[in-house]
């Protein structure tokens, strides 16, 4: 018993060893050329022991009109600039876009992995070859991995010490089975903007107007959800009548494990999203829009895909004026 026990203790301890180095890698198959594909990031480990709080992925020419999946409890930034050719957006020419994506402020313990996805368009990219997205883990003050050794021609990445991750190209037509739902849903996500949902722009529903204090709630919608995606968006006027400022402080549904007030900006070139712990203001006197591209309700662990044509109830408290029931009509998933 004792020698089967030591003989268990030494393989776990090789596992481990082999486990501290693994890659950083793309969990897709090959996908077709210029098409939408939600390319999924596998982060194996974090540095030297210690947890990955920051992951920062350099998006490659040919990979653009990037949108990032959020992530519960981590930080969102988005840094755009000028493309180095220009790309067909479904007849749009588009010469600039995001350029690196930023999840921080998360916690990935050493001894588990994680995955961090970014739907976009593959564009440009002679089939059968590959994109490889330079990678930084940053852990803490002083730990750091970087995946950004890119292998030259005939040298194959493995033989690197830390090859970028690479997302294969397929030859012609060959793409493996399962991707085309990703096309398809990244043809219709690709006509809006990008918004704390991950969506594209609505149009607002028909919700009645619905007062609480001296707070009116008004035009409030969102959208139906595509397959796959894993958290929905929230939007809704609020028009504030009295003479105190007041405060949305949380946001609640039954369809939903949880919904939080967040916020997108752009600031210095970078998209940054955020989640607002202390709520949202909406001084005396003003009116405050939560809509694509801004202010917004995240609704996260969502039971039920919003269906076009339902209606998802959610409970808004604000500080003062107290807590009210809304409704939000669920618009399509493609906007005009």
């Amino acid at each position: 018993m004792k020698k089967l026990f030591s003989l268990g203790a030494a393989a776990l301890a090789t596992l481990h060893a082999g486990g501290a180095f693994a890659h950083a890698t793309f969990a897709n198959e090959p996908v077709k050329p210029e098409s939408y594909v939600v390319a999924v990031l596998q982060i194996p480990h974090g540095c030297d022991g210690k947890a990955t709080n920051e992951v920062q992925v350099k998006l490659p020419e040919g990979f653009v009109f990037a949108k990032p999946q959020p992530k519960p409890g981590w930080q969102l930034d988005v840094v755009t600039g000028d493309y180095q050719k220009t790309y067909d957006d479904h007849g749009k020419k588009v010469s600039s876009g995001p350029l690196e994506i930023r999840w921080k402020g998360g916690e990935l313990p050493d001894e588990f992995y994680d995955t961090f996805a970014i739907r976009g368009k593959v564009s440009g990219v002679e089939a059968g070859g590959g994109l490889p997205f330079k990678v930084v883990q940053l852990c803490g003050k002083d730990g750091k991995v970087a995946w950004d050794e890119i292998a030259g021609p005939g040298v194959d990445p493995h033989s690197l010490k830390s090859p970028a991750p690479v997302l294969k190209i397929a030859a012609g037509d060959d793409a493996m089975p399962g991707m085309a739902g990703h096309d398809m849903q990244g043809h219709m996500q690709g006509h809006g903007a990008m918004d704390g949902s991950g969506m594209a722009g609505a149009n607002p529903g028909t919700m009645e107007v619905v007062k609480v204090g001296d707070i009116e709630l008004s035009a409030a919608f969102t959208k139906a959800m595509l397959p796959g995606q894993p958290v929905g968006g929230g939007f809704v006027t609020i028009k504030n009548g009295g003479s105190g400022d007041d405060r949305l402080i949380s946001a609640e549904s039954p369809v939903a494990g949880r919904v939080e007030l967040h916020e997108m900006a752009m600031v210095n070139d970078v998209m940054k999203m955020r989640q607002l712990n202390d709520g949202i203001p909406v001084p005396a006197g003003q009116t405050v829009e939560l809509k694509p591209g801004g202010l917004h309700m995240m609704f996260f662990e969502v039971k039920q895909p919003f269906a076009e044509g339902g209606s998802v109830p959610v409970k808004l408290t604000f500080e003062k004026a107290g807590t009210v029931d809304i409704v939000l009509p669920v618009g399509p998933a493609k906007g005009k």
